[in-house]
């Protein structure tokens, strides 16, 4: 039972670097002595110590001896050499006892090896330990970690009958503020958004993350939310604010090589500009004929550990039944829109039967205001 309080007290540490750890995991560390918690410790941001090293260093301040103690942390200490000394060779010199671990290490060439070079030191190692908790908070960055592409979450705000916009257009506000808010949390975990150029011209949104979190994410340029459109002709208004605004270097316009040269060079003058190939897909939509996997690679290689679709309904049917989305946010609104001309959340040719449809699982509702949001993995 304490095994279980002490790792839910590590997650709730963990989650305080959310929006700022990337393309680091969220860790979350305590250090239990006596039955007592001595230190705790975080991974605060890409760059500084890790969760253990904070969880030393704050008992330590606390005038607290780390010797005979139990570590409780949230996933694997790392035993090799990146941007900061292994932790387990830390966790050796403090004389710590046992070490008690949620998540295994996801990356293939490292799992395991931390628990045993801690087993071979003399150090009693437990792991699994709220396992399912500690995995899904780093869902993100375990698939990078596996696939080198970005974990892609596909969110829409909609009416109940899946529409998110009037036949002109307009769709402010479908959701209530609590929705809204919600929507924006998730950017602010997230590397990247990306949407269609027709959301561009229609709406001009600035694609930002506002927020107390967005000003640690402006303070440190490895973590700022990059803004992605997908612009095959290269129809972006060079006045459109990603493309004019003081965050104009973080916006990447991705265009096919028939795009017009003139508009090319002049968005290159003021934004990164992606040639991308194009391809045939399956199912056709307005954006598949840029190749969706191809930037996906790009942007993993870019340290892109997820990326938040915010399109309309051609850009969302491109990942959903392209095979690119892992997960869906969907917020539904109790209104109903009606219309055949109305927009809707997922467009394109659809399924061609019922044996074809998307299968959504690990499906979760929940109510934000008179709301709802469903979550699930694709």
């Amino acid at each position: 039972m304490n095994e279980i309080i002490f790792m839910r007290e590590a997650l709730r540490l963990a989650k305080r670097g959310y929006g700022a750890t990337s393309p680091n995991p969220m860790v979350g560390a305590v250090l239990v002595k006596g039955g007592k918690i001595i230190g705790r410790g975080w991974h605060r941001r890409v760059g500084l110590p890790h969760a253990e090293i904070e969880a030393l260093r704050d008992a330590q301040k606390r005038g607290h001896n780390s010797q005979g103690a139990t570590l409780y942390v949230t996933l694997e200490p790392c035993c090799t050499h990146g941007r900061t000394p292994p932790c387990t060779d830390a966790i050796i010199a403090a004389g710590i006892k046992k070490v008690v671990i949620g998540a295994t290490d996801p990356n293939p060439k490292h799992a395991g090896k931390g628990f045993k070079i801690l087993q071979r030191a003399g150090i009693e190692v437990v792991h699994g330990v709220l396992s399912d908790e500690c995995e899904k908070l780093n869902e993100a960055f375990n698939h990078w970690i596996v696939h080198h592409t970005p974990f892609v979450t596909v969110k829409a705000a909609m009416t109940l009958d899946g529409k998110i916009a009037t036949a002109s257009g307009e769709s402010k506000w479908i959701t209530g503020e609590k929705a809204r808010a919600f929507g924006m949390k998730l950017r602010q975990g997230s590397d990247a958004i990306l949407v269609g150029v027709n959301t561009i011209l229609a709406d001009d949104p600035s694609l930002t993350a506002r927020s107390q979190k967005s000003e640690v994410r402006s303070q440190n340029k490895n973590s700022r939310l990059r803004r992605i459109v997908l612009d095959s002709q290269a129809r972006t208004p060079l006045k459109a604010k990603v493309v004019s605004d003081e965050f104009a270097k973080l916006t990447t316009i991705v265009v096919s090589k028939n795009a017009p040269k003139k508009r090319v060079a002049a968005l290159a003058k003021k934004v990164n500009v992606i040639v991308a190939p194009t391809t045939n897909s399956k199912f056709k939509t307005q954006n598949s004929k840029l190749d969706l996997k191809w930037l996906l690679k790009k942007l993993g290689s870019e340290n892109v550990t997820s990326l938040l679709v915010e399109g309309g309904g051609e850009v969302n049917a491109s990942f959903l039944l392209g095979g690119f989305a892992q997960r869906v946010a969907f917020f539904y609104a109790p209104k109903i829109l009606g219309g055949r001309d109305s927009r809707k959340a997922v467009a394109g040719e659809g399924a061609k039967s019922l044996s074809d449809v998307i299968q959504l699982r690990e499906v979760e509702w929940q109510k934000l205001g008179e709301d709802l949001l469903l979550t699930a993995r694709v």
